[in-house]
């Protein structure tokens, strides 16, 4: 791999950075709280520690490929030195929803709160994924013809092989993207909650939205994640919530107003029950007042 610090390619319109690749040999990038308005793959070579993101904590070791959504809070916590490269784009400059059909990446790489955030990087995918960052800093460094163009060929590749690696890794991903009516209603599932969860709390709602019966789809639910819908609702609407009170200075009962609850105190209790803490004490503990002095936007 080439010995390089970072390079950035810059939006001439808005003057903000669209594509950035760097390498890190220690821990000082991530140790603080991220919430980025671009999307990230942090691929950690060596070294091993713990990822806090979205609130779940996951141990990891070397060779741990990271991908992470626009203002998706994540945080390393080292263990032992790390190593690695980073690449961060931004969606103007490379559209994961537009290519979302093709390269099947919304929902298996990113945006998917229902598993971890990371897969372990093969001997063979590590080659490509080396091969694949010297071409991209290559051509950063050597401003030429259609250079946007090239350089999205060759994140196209990066994420469709992170993408193939996580399929193979995560059976559920692997079920979902085959070809099959109830993998696919279980990605329809996913696209409804992600679509509707301030507004749709209730298991019938998604059902009727699916044209299927709520005990079918429970049933598929349960088999694939080995969670009730229900449980995969209220997961997706305290995810937020924690974030909310994680990193903005809302009152709980903005927040709870945005999430679809009107009464405050009935939002209070619901955060209790599946976060075993009321929302103020989360905040008190791990958000925004501490967040502040940590938070890298």
């Amino acid at each position: 791999m080439l010995n390089h610090s970072a390079v950035t390619l810059i939006n001439q319109q808005n003057g903000e950075p669209a594509f950035k690749l760097f390498s890190f040999d220690d821990n000082s990038f991530f140790d603080k709280l991220q919430r980025n308005n671009f999307f990230a793959l942090i691929w950690v070579t060596s070294g091993s520690g713990s990822i806090d993101a979205d609130f779940t904590s996951y141990e990891f070791g070397e060779n741990s490929l990271f991908s992470f959504a626009p203002y998706q809070p994540y945080r390393l916590n080292m263990r032992t030195p790390v190593k690695g490269i980073a690449i961060y784009f931004h969606a103007d400059f490379f559209c994961i929803h537009k290519h979302q059909k093709e390269l099947e990446l919304n929902g298996v790489l990113y945006n998917n709160v229902y598993q971890p955030p990371f897969v372990k990087v093969d001997a063979g995918s590590a080659a490509t994924f080396s091969m694949v960052y010297d071409q991209m800093t290559r051509e950063m460094q050597n401003e030429a013809l259609a250079q946007h163009e090239l350089l999205v060929s060759y994140l196209r590749i990066f994420l469709i092989t992170a993408s193939r690696l996580k399929i193979e890794q995560q059976p559920v991903l692997k079920q979902i993207a085959e070809n099959t009516k109830e993998p696919f209603i279980l990605q329809k599932l996913k696209d409804a909650i992600e679509e509707n969860f301030k507004t749709k709390h209730s298991a019938s709602e998604y059902a009727d939205l699916l044209y299927i019966s709520p005990k079918a789809l429970a049933k598929i639910t349960k088999s694939h994640f080995n969670k009730t819908l229900s449980g995969l609702i209220n997961e997706r609407i305290i995810i937020e919530a924690k974030r909310e009170l994680y990193l903005t200075d809302k009152t709980v009962k903005e927040i709870a107003y945005e999430l679809g609850y009107q009464d405050e105190y009935y939002f209070s209790r619901f955060f209790k029950t599946n976060a075993d803490v009321s929302p103020q004490t989360f905040r008190d503990t791990v958000g925004f007042a501490r967040g502040m002095s940590t938070t890298n936007e």
